[in-house]
């Protein structure tokens, strides 16, 4: 299944919220309903959300075509759902630069996102397989964090699309998932894409990282992208920083697998990005809490990035 399509003059999308208990699919059929499933992660994953806002825009195209205000404010409402991840605002950008040309042209572009980003996850599925392997040999232990499979990106996936295609080659050890808190996308979303491909693995807490690399249970952590800035420096779900930190003392490699949408060479460095900071409630209730989504891997840490295009070697001195 793709994780987001338009479908019969609407959008219909994989509610995340919903799993691993129950696999529904959401039809949505305005912008306030869509935006209402971005805040609410029903939908996510940056290439997911880079699709998102280009059938957003299409959404409000049907909408509003006819009414100019009502139109601008409704692509404002996608292009602003959420602040980090860059794929989300170039993907309604993109649509909306085509909105001179009527509906079906904004069709169009949003369709063509989505087969750029199902084309994107195989490229990316080759060349992180074969990156792992030069790295780590036959059969490495992966530590992944939070969900970067199908779910994440239309179909195949980011990091666990690399991880799908060394399990396909019969040279993947054991994975670890670490949960992901404080909304487990790696404990429902990974572990629930993990076992749908009949591959060995266990789920840890996100702290035990660290740990378990340096007890040698982890030969290489591989994980995905919000937004890749200029220098290297990646914005990827929190609780990544910590993950690279473990794995620079432990002395494996730390690779980062995203499209090339996800690279902004616009955004010179992490200290530009804005970071979205939700709901205290998702952490703890009764008591205050601090709920950063999303943190900054400098570049330093990062031993290379893995796109649809090429493979930058940070480790080596290459450049983004």
């Amino acid at each position: 299944m793709r994780t987001i399509d338009w479908v019969d003059g609407a959008i219909e999308l994989i509610d995340q919220t919903k799993l691993p208990g129950r696999l529904e699919v959401r039809r949505i059929g305005t912008v306030e309903e869509l935006v209402d499933a971005i805040h609410s992660l029903a939908v996510r994953g940056a290439p997911a959300l880079g699709v998102a806002g280009g059938y957003g825009v299409a959404l409000a195209a049907k909408q509003h075509g006819g009414d100019a205000d009502a139109l601008a404010a409704a692509v404002r409402l996608v292009t602003t759902a959420r602040p980090t991840a860059v794929n989300l605002a170039r993907g309604a950008r993109r649509a909306a630069a085509r909105l001179p040309q009527g509906f079906d042209a904004v069709l169009a572009e949003a369709d063509a996102l989505r087969d750029e980003e199902i084309a994107a996850s195989a490229a990316m599925a080759t060349r992180g397989a074969d990156l792992l392997t030069e790295l780590c040999g036959a059969a490495p232990k992966v530590l992944t964090h939070c969900n970067t499979g199908a779910l994440a990106a239309v179909v195949g996936g980011t990091a666990l699309g690399v991880v799908a295609e060394l399990h396909r080659r019969g040279g993947l050890g054991p994975v670890i998932a670490s949960e992901t808190r404080p909304l487990l996308q790696g404990a429902r979303l990974t572990a629930w894409e993990l076992d749908q491909l009949g591959i060995d693995f266990r789920v840890a807490v996100d702290g035990a990282g660290p740990f378990l690399m340096a007890r040698g249970q982890v030969d290489v952590v591989v994980l995905g992208a919000d937004r890749i800035c200029g220098n290297g420096d990646t914005v990827n779900k929190v609780g990544t920083y910590a993950h690279a930190l473990g794995a620079r003392r432990a002395g494996i490699p730390f690779v980062v697998v995203a499209p090339e949408s996800t690279v902004d060479v616009d955004t010179p460095t992490g200290a530009d990005v804005e970071i979205e900071d939700r709901d205290g409630a998702e952490v703890i209730t009764g008591v205050p809490a601090v709920n950063p989504a999303f943190d900054v891997t400098p570049c330093d840490l990062v031993t290379a990035i893995v796109t649809d295009r090429r493979v930058i070697r940070l480790d080596r001195g290459e450049r983004v």
